[in-house]
Parts: structure tokens; sequence; C-alpha cells
């Protein structure tokens, strides 16, 4: 989080510029030593430090060097972030509890929705976060040293948030089978636009899966914790909005207000497009005149903003890395007070928002393991990682005939 505030607010890049002026290059040093120490005492040197006492500094190396293979720091980084997820919201809310950190064996393959449904907040999200502000690094970052300094500084970082991300389809037997691909994603689509209800479980519809995420804010001390740690994310619109080309260099606060009426902007045609069809059957023509103006309206607007002022399509892309994070903040806090949102009519809207951004994130997701699964080498290597010789090609062989016997019956 520093370094890309860093970026943002320009203090790393005024540091850099001073010391080259004055020849000094003893601070930058330091600091880089430092997150490289830091990366180092807190990931892989505990890890080895136990193996060397254990086994032997020979065994100790092989050890380390096999689990590699193995991708055993994967699952280690993956677990770790349950641990640290579960022991956050238990001291923020209370309601201490056993909780299922996956360690079994497993031979079945789970679903792309009950995965999605089981670390979405505690992964999912985290690991988006942890990856957006690496990508601000990039685009905003100053490093005299190039791809290489900033490679250096962020691979752990980016080995943390893929592996948050994707950890549970690496290790999910068939996961790049692409039979089941498409199964899971017919089942999540399923599940994501089922509209909840009296005795509809998390399983089968979002809307009852959301209410399930949101039960343990209910104290008001809670949802205090939940508004300030939700501040964060503005953090991105205020540092993104000054480095547009669209501001011209300008410092003013104005600046900083025209992109929140942008943003409300945004809101009001979340709104009208978040109406329900069927709460208006007698307006149906009338509805959709009114969103297909709205959306005319936007396009024309960005448009005529590109041709008429200093935005370019760059400024739009940077926006998003703004807006996106912005959003998030403001559903964290809405969700956080939901009595009074609820109070204020803006419920339906509200969960209209979180569904959006459920979908975003699990399409993220989805993306790179529907790829993954067009290539067969890939659904091989991952059968060999997880089993044995001889359960690889007994599964091999099952998907073979279960592939015939569904040919069979077209």
């Amino acid at each position: 989080m520093v370094k890309p505030i860093w970026a943002l607010s320009g203090v790393g890049e005024s540091i850099q510029n001073r010391a080259d002026i004055q020849g000094n290059k003893a601070l930058s040093v330091a600091l880089n030593t430092q997150f490289l120490f830091q990366i180092g005492v807190f990931t892989a040197i505990p890890m080895i430090l136990g193996f060397i006492l254990e086994e032997g500094v020979l065994t100790a190396f092989v050890s380390f060097i096999t689990m590699q293979f193995q991708l055993c720091s994967v699952f280690f980084t993956f677990s770790l972030g349950t641990r640290t997820h579960y022991f956050g919201r238990t001291i923020l809310h209370g309601g201490a509890k056993y909780r299922a950190t996956g360690r079994g064996f497993v031979v079945r393959h789970i679903k792309f929705a009950e995965n999605y449904r089981l670390y979405s907040r505690s992964h999912f999200v985290k690991g988006l976060e942890v990856a957006l502000l690496l990508v601000i690094f990039l685009a905003y970052g100053f490093n005299n040293n190039g791809a290489i300094g900033y490679i250096l500084l962020s691979i752990s970082s980016w080995f943390m948030a893929l592996s948050w991300l994707f950890a549970p389809y690496v290790f999910n037997p068939s996961g790049f089978e692409w039979q089941k691909v498409v199964e899971d994603f017919r089942d999540w689509t399923n599940w994501l636009f089922y509209r909840g209800g009296i005795g509809v479980k998390g399983e089968e519809s979002w809307e009852a899966w959301w209410d399930e995420e949101l039960a343990h804010i209910h104290t008001f001390r809670g949802r205090i914790m939940e508004t300030i740690l939700s501040l964060r994310f503005f953090i991105f619109q205020y540092g993104v909005v000054y480095h547009m080309k669209a501001s011209q260099e300008n410092t003013a606060l104005s600046v900083y207000w025209v992109s929140w009426a942008v943003l409300g902007g945004l809101f009001v045609l979340l709104m009208v497009f978040s109406l329900n069809p069927k709460a208006m059957v007698h307006f149906q023509l009338l509805l959709r005149l009114v969103k297909s103006i709205a959306l005319l309206v936007v396009l024309a607007g960005l448009v005529v903003a590109i041709a008429r002022t200093h935005l370019t399509v760059v400024d739009v892309l940077a926006s998003i890395l703004a807006y996106v994070p912005t959003g998030w903040g403001i559903l964290s806090i809405a969700v956080a007070w939901k009595p009074i949102v609820k109070r204020l009519g803006l419920w339906k809207t509200v969960r209209s928002l979180a569904r959006l951004y459920d979908a975003s994130m699990g399409m993220i997701i989805f993306v790179p393991i529907a790829i993954c699964s067009w290539f067969p080498f890939i659904s091989t290597f991952q059968t060999r990682l997880l089993f044995n010789q001889a359960f690889s090609r007994g599964l091999e062989i099952s998907l073979i005939l279960a592939g015939n016997n569904q040919n069979a019956g077209i």
C-alpha cells in the first residue's frame, strides 16, 4: 500500500529527483532493501529455516525445491489468507467459531460457483485489490531501474494476488477440463441471476448468499469499523484524478469534485438500468425508451469530452482505475449501514451494484480458466500434479469414456 500511495502523491518521484540532483542513493537503496527484506522474512525464510532445523541443510534445500514444483507455496499463501480474513472478521465483529480451511484431500470436482461462494470475500476481493494497487504502481510509479526494479519490488505481491485468485481452481480436480468448465459457467450464471426469496438458500441464489455474507455486520461498532476501513478505497480516485491529462496539472480541489459529479451521473445511470421491468409492466415502451436515451447521452457525452477537451482514451482507462475501487468503497459503506439505506429506498440499487461487481469479479477469474481449458496439456499437467500416476491414468480414461457416452447420445 505504501508504494502506490507514494506513486499517486508524487512523493516517490520527488524523493528520486532530489536524490539524483544531490547524487545521493542512500535513501532509495535503504527503502528498496527494506521491502526486499520484508519479502524474504515474511515468505520463504521461515519455511527454509524450519526445514534446516528438522532435516539438515542439503535435505532442506531439496525439499524446498520439490515443494515449489508441487505448488506448495501457492497453497500455503492461500491458506494463510483464509486465516487472516477470519481472524480479522472475528476481531472486528466477534462470533468466533470453527471455520473450514479446506485442508482435506479432495478427489471430486468443485463447481466454480461453490468456490466463488466460499472464497469471494476472503480471497478474491483482497486479491483484486492487491492487483489493482500493483497496476497503479506500474502506471504511476517512478523507478529509475525500470522493469527490473518493478519486478523485484512487486513479484512477491503479484504471487500473493494470483495465489488468492486462482489457487482454488488450480487445486480443483478437472478444473481445466473443457466440459467441466462449460458446466461450471452455466451453473454459475444460473446461481448469479436466480432471485432469492423465503426459504431459498445461498447455494441456490446469489441474493440469498449475499444476505448471508452481510449477517456478521450487526453491531454499531462493527458498522463504524467497516466504514473506516472502506475509506481506503477513495484514495485511488483522489490520486488517479490528478494524474489525468484532462486535469492539465490542476491541483485545485474542484477537479476532485468534478470526478464525484461524474460518478454521481454513473450512479443515476445505474438506477435507471436497475429498474425492474416486471414492476413497470404497463410502461415497457417508456422504460426501454428511457434506458436507450440514457445510454446514448452517456456515449455522446464521452465522445464530446474526448473531442472538445483534453480527455484522452488513456484518461478513460485511468478513470476505470479510479471509479472501480470508489464504487466498491461506496458499496461497502452502504451494506454496513443497511437499515438506513433501506429506509432511503436505495437498497435495490445497492443490490444491483453488488451483483454487477460479483459478476465482473467472477468473469475476471473465469476467463483465464476458460482460456487454459482450451489446451488439453494443462488439464493433463494439473491431474498429474494433484494425483499419482496410476490415479491420473484412471481419471483420463474415465474422462474419455464419459465423452464417448455423451457423444453417443447426440
